[in-house]
């Protein structure tokens, strides 16, 4: 079944987000809505304030000010584990995986989360058929046939296919993929460019990238931040012919 973009209300909403780091304004009130069904790019030239932006809305970092709401409920400030629960899952730059687990066992810590703190921890994980099912089914969503395989054995680009499945795992409405291209060759990126588009149509996706290509084929609509703001917003046709973001950021050939 093809499922169709739900534009009617935006899952998550970032209104006038600022934040300061003493006398450095990293983010300077911005605002963006995404939707089910919709990627959503956010590009700039570096130092511009795109991962400080995808951390304030994960909860990684407390804006100074400014709003962040989650299907309408203001989840501003609040820490990364809570924000998880309610269903926003991100990657990062850097690899973030337990690199002397298996891909599974990976996979199947990230589920746990969804356990949420009793005194579980006396029952051996791998009794948890609900959680064994979920680390599954997210790894043979990004593709990863080999399960069993340790995470320091895998590619660069299994690595990345990993911490999305990770995020998978959690069960999210948003995802925030920060770089997930980042260092592949062309045959990874065009794997990862088709996860990508494979996933859009059920989560609301906040794709940062500097792979103009990758992002000119899956997204939607594009932000671009210069030193913390906002210069402009809208389909890729429409920011692509934009002078001040050729001038700034994609050059004027």
């Amino acid at each position: 079944m093809t499922l169709k973009p739900d534009f009617s209300e935006p899952l998550l909403q970032v209104e006038q987000i600022t934040k300061r780091f003493g006398g450095l304004l990293a983010v300077d009130s911005v605002s963006m809505k995404l939707f089910r069904g919709q990627v959503h790019a956010l590009i700039g030239p570096n130092g511009a304030g795109k991962s400080t932006l995808v951390n304030l809305i994960s909860g990684d970092t407390r804006p100074t000010f400014g709003r962040v709401y989650l299907q309408g409920a203001d989840i501003s400030g609040l820490p990364l584990h809570e924000v998880s629960q309610l269903g926003v899952a991100r990657s990062y730059q850097h690899r973030n995986v337990f690199f002397h687990f298996s891909a599974f066992e990976n996979c199947r810590l990230a589920a746990q989360s969804r356990l949420g703190s009793s005194m579980r921890l006396f029952r051996p994980a791998y009794k948890y058929q609900g959680v064994n099912e979920a680390a599954a089914h997210a790894l043979d969503q990004v593709g990863l046939e080999h399960f069993d395989r340790i995470a320091a054995t895998l590619s660069h680009g299994e690595i990345r296919q990993l911490e999305i499945a990770m995020s998978l795992a959690t069960q999210p409405e948003v995802l925030l993929l920060d770089e997930p291209l980042a260092g592949m060759g062309a045959e990874e990126s065009m794997r990862m460019i088709e996860l990508i588009s494979k996933l859009a149509p059920h989560h609301a996706v906040l794709l940062v990238e500097h792979d103009m290509d990758a992002v000119f084929r899956l997204a939607n609509l594009l932000t671009v931040m210069v030193q913390g703001g906002v210069i402009a917003s809208g389909d890729p046709a429409t920011v692509k012919a934009n002078r001040a973001v050729q001038e700034a950021y994609l050059g004027t050939d």
